[in-house]
């Protein structure tokens, strides 16, 4: 009997309840708070019983309006604010049970933050602002500044090295966050509305640039956006919160297809399903006696980019894994209903990624 994998992130009944009688007000909802009554005693709340984990070269990412709760929950996280109430586990370590010191080690050794501010110091030039949490470790001059120039080549800013931040634009600057939160190689990478001061051209090209990074990095990623479209693009998983309550919890596929709750199904309503879908989320079991077309897909393709060519095909499309096995098949009439169909129809593989 294998053994189950360990969660890098585990939260179990999370709380954040702002107000002097936080605490003594939670105890006697017996975990049943209700927001009215938090009002009337004077308190506010901002995460309301969050569990959820969080695994290895996962990215959950947490969306939400304003005041939904969503930074709140991260800053919970990385304990940058106390929770009111419940765990929260690190690589199965009880992180609310650290020591100042025990939890310096964690931040500066597993954590790694970028936030909608660029916080880059002006004085110091774009290598000098990278290799600075580097040289808060005690690690010497000569290394921080070899080691941050492989983050400026990472995030594809070589030849601005020397420049300071006012030479940058904004995107150019918040590639330098990032460089600089990944210099210590960090397990785990929090990030909180890192893209939304930007203009929307830039802020598609720093997701596609952030997208790259993850697909050479494979981090544990929570990212925190109040943008759909962009939760859509980046996440492995999405969590949506209404009011410190995670509404929903689930790929984006399910999301999209079946939405838990009406405040949900707001968001996903004007969604366009093959937009989201991938190909081995709605491909069919592969039976060797099928007589398959010439053309080939990838498994991890977007039926949005595969649609035209599968519909022109009178004979089912292999859908091809990593390692060019076949592992399902595609016609024209699944894509159909992906695009026009009954979403409740639709027969939705939830299990093949882990069976390609």
């Amino acid at each position: 009997m294998s053994t189950p994998i360990q969660p890098v992130i585990k939260c179990e009944s999370v709380y954040k309840i702002f107000g002097e009688n936080a605490e003594k007000v939670l105890k006697k909802t017996d975990g049943e708070v209700d927001t009215e009554s938090l009002l009337e005693a004077g308190c506010v709340i901002g995460v309301n019983n969050a569990s959820f984990d969080v695994h290895k070269g996962e990215m959950l990412v947490i969306m939400g309006l304003s005041g939904s709760g969503k930074s709140t929950l991260l800053r919970c996280i990385s304990r940058l604010i106390e929770t009111t109430a419940g765990n929260i586990f690190i690589d199965g370590e009880d992180l609310l049970g650290m020591n100042e010191k025990e939890l310096i080690n964690v931040r500066r050794n597993k954590m790694g933050m970028v936030f909608q501010s660029f916080a880059l110091l002006p004085h110091k030039t774009v290598l000098e602002n990278i290799a600075l949490p580097l040289q808060v470790k005690g690690i010497s001059t000569k290394d921080s500044m070899a080691r941050a120039m492989d983050m400026v080549n990472l995030v594809e800013l070589t030849g601005y090295e020397n420049a300071f931040p006012r030479q940058l634009s904004g995107g150019q600057q918040q590639r330098v966050g990032i460089a600089r939160s990944l210099a210590v190689e960090p397990e785990m990478w929090f990030l909180d509305e890192p893209f939304s001061a930007l203009d929307p051209l830039i802020r598609k090209e720093m997701q596609d640039e952030f997208l790259r990074l993850q697909s050479v990095l494979h981090k544990t990623i929570l990212f925190v956006t109040h943008d759909f479209d962009e939760a859509l693009r980046l996440a492995d998983r999405i969590a949506i919160m209404k009011d410190g309550v995670i509404e929903q919890i689930d790929t984006p596929a399910n999301i999209v297809l079946n939405p838990a709750t009406e405040y949900i199904a707001k968001f996903t309503r004007s969604v366009r399903r093959e937009r989201v879908l991938s190909c081995q989320t709605i491909m069919e079991e592969y039976d060797v006696n099928t007589d398959l077309s010439d053309i080939t897909v990838s498994k991890n393709a977007i039926i949005d980019t595969v649609a035209e060519r599968v519909l022109s095909e009178q004979k089912p499309v292999a859908v091809l894994n990593e390692q060019d096995e076949i592992v399902g098949t595609l016609n024209s009439k699944i894509i159909i209903q992906v695009m026009f169909g009954e979403t409740n129809n639709l027969p939705i593989n939830n299990n093949a990624e882990s069976q390609a």
